[in-house]
C-alpha cells in the first residue's frame, strides 16, 4: 500500500515540475510577444496582444499548479528564472539585444542557480 502511494505521489511531483516548465514556457512566449509589440501596428498588433494575454492567462493557472507539490518560493523562482533566462535569450536571438561576456556569465549564473533549486 505504501509503496503505491509513494508512486503516486512522485508522479504528482513530476507532473507539477513539468506543469512549471511549461508556465515558464509560457512566460518566454509572452515576452517574445511583448518584443513584437512594439513594431507592429493594426490588425498584427491586435494579434500579438492577444497572443500575449492567451500566454499570459496560462501560464498563471500552471504555476498555481505546480506550487500544489512545489514550495511557492522554488516554483515562483524558477518560474522567474525561465522567463529571464528566455528573455535574454528571446532579445539576443530576435531583436538584436547585445551580447557580451558579463551578460553571458550572468544569465549562466541564474542557471546553476534554478538548477541548484531543482535538486536541493
Amino acid at each position: 500500500m505504501y509503496l503505491c502511494e509513494h508512486g503516486r505521489i512522485r508522479k504528482k511531483v513530476m507532473i507539477n515540475w513539468i506543469c512549471l516548465l511549461l508556465a515558464g514556457c509560457c512566460e518566454i512566449g509572452f515576452t517574445f510577444c511583448l518584443g513584437k509589440l512594439k513594431d507592429a501596428s493594426g490588425s498584427s498588433y491586435a494579434l500579438w496582444i492577444v497572443g500575449f494575454a492567451l500566454l499570459f492567462m496560462a501560464s498563471m493557472p500552471l504555476l498555481i499548479k505546480a506550487t500544489h507539490t512545489i514550495p511557492v518560493g522554488t516554483a515562483y523562482t524558477v518560474f522567474t528564472g525561465i522567463g529571464a533566462m528566455g528573455a535574454v535569450l528571446i532579445g539576443i536571438l530576435f531583436f538584436h539585444d547585445p551580447v557580451n561576456f558579463w551578460r553571458i556569465f550572468f544569465i549562466s549564473t541564474l542557471t546553476l542557480s534554478i538548477v541548484g533549486l531543482k535538486i536541493v
